[in-house]
C-alpha cells in the first residue's frame, strides 16, 4: 500500500501542473502520456524478449486500456467545458462503483461487507467534496437547495451532456484499471506501460489534430510544465499505480485514488493560496477514514 500512497500523493499534483499551464486540455493530455511513453521506453526496449512475448489476446487488451485512459482524459476533460466541475468530479468519482462489481464478477476479487462500507464512506466523502458547497450555501442564505442541485447536475442539453461525458470518463477509467489488474499478472510493468502509454498518446494525438488544437509553437515555460505533468502525476502516479496493481486488488486502488482531490486541495491551499470550505474539508476527512476502512478490511 505504500506505492499506492505515493502514487495518490503523486497525482495530487496533477490539478495544480494542468491550472498552471494555459495549453488546451487535450494537448495537456496529449504531451503528458507521450512523455510518459518516452520515459518508459528505454526500460521496455531493454526487454524485447518480453515484448515479442505478449500474447495476441494480451496485446489486444493492452491497445483496449490505452484507448480506455486516452477516452477517460478526453471525456473528463472535455466535461469540465460543459459542464460545472461539481458535477463532473462528482460522476467521475463514480468509477470505484464499476471498478468493485466487476473486479468481483470477472476477476472473482472478494468484496467483503467491510470493504463495501468502507467504499461507500469514502465516496460520500467525494460527494461532500464536490457538492457539499451547492448545498451548504444556499442553505446557510436561505436560498433553494433543490434548485442549485437541479443547476449543477440537469440544467441545460448541453450540461446534461457533459454529465454523460463525465460518468463515461468515469466508465472507461474502471476498464483502465481492470485490464491493468489482470495484465500486470502476466506482464512486466515497463512492457505493460509501454503499449499502453504508447497506444493513448497516438489516440490523443489524433484527439489533438482533429480539433486543430496547436501541438507546437508554446513558450519554455508550457513544455516544462508538460514534462512535470509526465514525471510528478504520470510516471510517480500512474506508472506507480499500474505496479501497484499486480499486488493489491483494484477496488481497493480505485478507491484509494479518491485521495486525489484531498491531495489536490491541499496543494491548492499552499501554492495558490485557494482555501477550501468547511463541507471540503469535512469531506476530505471522510474520504480519508473511507480509505483507511477499505485498506483495513483488506488486510483483516
Amino acid at each position: 500500500m505504500v506505492g499506492v500512497v505515493v502514487a495518490v500523493i503523486a497525482v495530487s499534483t496533477s490539478a495544480i501542473l494542468v491550472r498552471w499551464s494555459g495549453a488546451p486540455s487535450v494537448v495537456k493530455a496529449f504531451y503528458r502520456v507521450l512523455f510518459m511513453a518516452v520515459a518508459v521506453a528505454p526500460f521496455a526496449l531493454r526487454d524485447v524478449d518480453a515484448l515479442r512475448a505478449i500474447s495476441r489476446r494480451d496485446l489486444v487488451f493492452a491497445i483496449v486500456s490505452g484507448l480506455a485512459l486516452a477516452a477517460h482524459f478526453a471525456s473528463f476533460f472535455e466535461s469540465l467545458e460543459l459542464t460545472t466541475v461539481a458535477a463532473s468530479v462528482t460522476l467521475i468519482t463514480t468509477q470505484p462503483i464499476f471498478v468493485g462489481v466487476a473486479a468481483a464478477t470477472l476477476l472473482d476479487e472478494r468484496l467483503t461487507p467491510r470493504m463495501i462500507g468502507g467504499m461507500t464512506v469514502a465516496l460520500a466523502g467525494a460527494f461532500a467534496m464536490s457538492v457539499g458547497p451547492l448545498v451548504i450555501d444556499p442553505l446557510l442564505g436561505g436560498g433553494d437547495i433543490v434548485a442549485a442541485l437541479e443547476t449543477a447536475f440537469a440544467g441545460s442539453t448541453t450540461q446534461l451532456y457533459g454529465n454523460a461525458l463525465a460518468l463515461a470518463g468515469a466508465v472507461v477509467g474502471a476498464v483502465y484499471t481492470l485490464s491493468g489488474r489482470s495484465l500486470r499478472q502476466r506482464l512486466p510493468l515497463f512492457t505493460y506501460t509501454f503499449v499502453v502509454y504508447a497506444v493513448c498518446a497516438v489516440a490523443l494525438g489524433f484527439l489533438a489534430v482533429g480539433s486543430d488544437a496547436p501541438l507546437l509553437g508554446y513558450p519554455q515555460a508550457e513544455w516544462m510544465l508538460f514534462l512535470a505533468m509526465a514525471l510528478f502525476p504520470g510516471m510517480f502516479g500512474h506508472t506507480v499505480i499500474n505496479w501497484a496493481l499486480k499486488y493489491v486488488e483494484s477496488s481497493v486502488v480505485s478507491v484509494s485514488l479518491l485521495g486525489e482531490p484531498v491531495g489536490s486541495t491541499i496543494l491548492a491551499l499552499v501554492l495558490l493560496g485557494e482555501v477550501p470550505e468547511a463541507v471540503t474539508i469535512l469531506g476530505g476527512a471522510v474520504v480519508l477514514v473511507g480509505i483507511s476502512l477499505t485498506n483495513r478490511a483488506r488486510v483483516t
